[in-house]
């Protein structure tokens, strides 16, 4: 049996709950679909992970998002955003993965997922991108010890671990993995620290680098993984590293394939940005939407919660309008 929907949301992120809210306060009749556990995307992020923004700054539905502290935490905002769904009485479908779209003679969608099937004019796409990490594409990066996420730093106590990337995460994972009492060191493909860390962290790297408590290799990258070691690459030549752990923390990436095999078109250069009208977030196929940072391509930097929820409304008052 075919589900008939006004619309039909992919991704119960932040975003896709924002698009959810706004599309029931405009009476559409709407489902989301999401693949994993409600916010998957926060739910993975590492357990004590803070906020750069402020949490008015990534409420949602103009539903307050109070916190005890400067920064929200992750754990906050878990607490936030199933509130949100709950008391909203959102419909919201969990590990409930989309496995086909496509379009049918009539010019409406037909979505299949692993459970049921949906039929609507218009379809959302507010999927993120923290599901495709950005690899090192070198040997050894197959073997159990080497992961692109960070949970804790529980498994890395008294272990020799090696921290790739220079961003929030990777900071952030080189500073508690030390502070528990493990053995770090940062490989950095620039020269520095990056330049977004946030501010009342950055400081803090970069003394315990300059005092040595965490070892780190600047314009460097890593050439091979061993079992017991890594090779690196720095501009004092190879260097053999002993290693327990590789944490490479490089960025990831949108699921840009899904959205070609829909017909959307990309920018041509490096960063692939997917096309769109920004005044109503209506991409080059018509009754498909993008919303969230996967309107960025390869820029995952330019978009996030507090710069992208406006989506959410731009699209519900563009179907509306066009019912």
């Amino acid at each position: 049996m075919t589900t008939e929907k006004d619309v039909v949301i992919i991704g119960g992120g932040p975003i896709g709950i924002a698009c959810a809210l706004a599309c029931q306060k405009k009476g559409l009749k709407y489902v989301v679909l999401e693949k994993g556990a409600l916010v998957n995307s926060l739910y993975n992020y590492p357990l004590n992970m803070t906020f750069f923004s402020t949490s008015e700054k990534i409420e949602i539905g103009g539903i307050p998002f109070i916190s005890t502290n400067p920064k929200p935490h992750r754990d906050e905002a878990l607490e936030y955003y199933r509130r949100v769904a709950n008391s909203q009485k959102l419909q919201i479908h969990l590990y409930e993965k989309v496995t086909s779209v496509h379009e049918n003679s009539e010019g409406t969608f037909e979505i299949s997922t692993e459970k049921a099937s949906y039929r609507s004019p218009n379809i959302v796409i507010a999927t993120g991108f923290y599901d495709i990490p950005k690899l090192l594409n070198v040997a050894g990066e197959s073997l159990p010890k080497v992961t692109h996420y960070f949970k804790e730093a529980h498994p890395y106590v008294m272990q020799k671990t090696i921290i790739v990337g220079a961003s929030n995460s990777a900071v952030d994972a080189a500073l508690e993995i030390w502070r528990k009492g493990g053995e770090v060191t940062l490989v950095v493909r620039g020269p520095s620290i990056g330049e977004r860390v946030k501010y009342w962290v950055k400081p803090d790297i970069e003394n315990r680098i300059a005092e040595g408590s965490i070892k780190a290799f600047f314009n460097s990258e890593i050439k091979e993984i061993t079992e017991n070691e890594v090779l690196l690459t720095t501009p004092e030549g190879v260097k053999k590293v002993p290693n327990d752990f590789v944490v490479a923390l490089t960025g990831y990436q949108p699921n840009l394939s899904f959205l070609k095999a829909l017909g959307i078109t990309f920018s041509e250069d490096g960063n692939q940005r997917p096309t769109y009208n920004p005044e109503t977030m209506e991409t080059n196929v018509a009754g498909i939407y993008l919303a969230g940072v996967i309107c960025g391509g390869m820029e995952t930097h330019k978009w996030f919660i507090e710069n992208s929820r406006s989506h959410a409304d731009l699209i519900a008052n563009d179907i509306v309008g066009k019912n």
